[in-house]
Formats: C-alpha cells, sequence, structure tokens
C-alpha cells in the first residue's frame, strides 16, 4: 500500500483527535507528506474517525491530484498543501475545530503568549487568518499568506485551527497545547484582565524550550509539555 506507514498514522491520530475532544463529528483533517515522492496522504472527506481504514485514507500530490485512493479526499486539501509549500521541514499538518481554539476564532482573536507554553509553536502569538469560505482557494491563499510569519500553527477566523510540524506526533502535540493555550486566554479574557508576555520574554522561553525533556537520539529533545 503507498504510503502505508503514513496512512496508519492518520487513522491513528484521527481517533485520538476524535477521542481527546478536538473534533466533533467528522470536523477537521490531518495530512502527512513525503518530500521523496511530493506526496501527501490525508483523511477522507466526511468519514468518521472510528470508522475510517488506512485504505480510506487519500494520496495526493500537491496539485491535489489524487495518486492512489478510491475516497474523496479532505476538502482542506489545498490548505494543507500550503504548509509542505512553504515550510520545507513541514512533514504532518493537523486541522480541527477544537472548542476553544475556535472560540478565538470566531471571536476573531489571535492566540497570544498568556502562557509560556506558547513558546512550543515558536512564536509569541498564532496568527488569525481573514475568513473565507472551507475548501477553497481563497483561504489556502491565506494562510499562506499567515504563514510568512514566525511560528507552527494558525487561528482561522470564524472555523478552526491549524498546528504543523516536523512529524505528525509534534503537529499532534502542538494542537493540544494551543488548545490548552486557547481556554487559558479565554478565561482571562472572560474574567476581564490577560497579562500578555512580552517578545523577549517569550524568546527566552522557546531557547528553554530547545533543552527541555529528554533528550533524543539525534541531540534534540522531546520538547513542550504536550510530547505524544
Amino acid at each position: 500500500m503507498l504510503m502505508e506507514e503514513a496512512r496508519n498514522k492518520i487513522v491513528e491520530f484521527g481517533k485520538r483527535m476524535s477521542a481527546d475532544g478536538l473534533a466533533p463529528g467528522t470536523a477537521g483533517n490531518i495530512s502527512i507528506y513525503d518530500p521523496e515522492t511530493g506526496y501527501m496522504a490525508i483523511s477522507p472527506s466526511g468519514v468518521p474517525y472510528d470508522k475510517t481504514l488506512p485504505e480510506d485514507v487519500v494520496i495526493l500530490d500537491l496539485d491535489g491530484n489524487v495518486i492512489d485512493g478510491d475516497k474523496k479526499p479532505s476538502s482542506e486539501h489545498g490548505l494543507h498543501a500550503v504548509f509542505y509549500r512553504t515550510d520545507p521541514e513541514a512533514r504532518a499538518v493537523v486541522h480541527n475545530h477544537s472548542m476553544y481554539c475556535t472560540i478565538l476564532a470566531c471571536m476573531g482573536e489571535p492566540l497570544r503568549s498568556v502562557h509560556y507554553a506558547l513558546a512550543e509553536a515558536q512564536c509569541s502569538e498564532i496568527p488569525l487568518v481573514p475568513y473565507h469560505t472551507f475548501g477553497t482557494p481563497e483561504l489556502a491563499d491565506a494562510a499562506a499568506e499567515a504563514l510568512k510569519k514566525k511560528g507552527h500553527g494558525l487561528i482561522l477566523q470564524n472555523h478552526g485551527m491549524c498546528a504543523y510540524g516536523p512529524t505528525i506526533e509534534s503537529a499532534y502535540g502542538l494542537a493540544l497545547t494551543m488548545e490548552w493555550c486557547a481556554q487559558v486566554q479565554w478565561h482571562c479574557m472572560a474574567a476581564g484582565k490577560m497579562n500578555v508576555l512580552t517578545d523577549e520574554q517569550m524568546e527566552v522561553a522557546m531557547e528553554h524550550y530547545k533543552t527541555y525533556g529528554q533528550k533524543k537520539s539525534d541531540g534534540s529533545h522531546t520538547g513542550g509539555y504536550s510530547v505524544v
């Protein structure tokens, strides 16, 4: 099976995303990119996560041409392709409609550094992408523009969130961290007071994250709190 490992990972993390409450119903999608072939594996459109099989996962090129699979791919495949075209180190994207990230999205708010845990995204603010209809080239283009800023995440106005990374584990871990930070921010806003860390304070936190956790075989460390 083409990209069998990636397909299995998408099934696994789709189930986790549903169990963790990040994706109600069939909302959201996950992709993994193989730079050697230029192909992207992505979850199928409208199939419940607990019903998705590895063979249901669709293989596309970054232009949206189906390479393998008999299911309709996620409507957001163009959005996912933007991440792989923009960042040569991107290997996985998690998009979902988690509750608190979506609340901020519907308020028209970016995700701010109210807690240093946002350093996991390698930025001091997750930008807000202006609203466009889901699954459209206009949304993908707006995301591409926002990705010019530093960081590994996006808040999609009146829609949801995206997180990406060098592995599906890191992308999913960041999605969890973004949702937790969004919950903290929302409660601070509801309480009427929010102390946002400065860019300088966040830069220090980002440096500390580089040596946080256990050392891996490649010399890097496991990183932020949400290692999965």
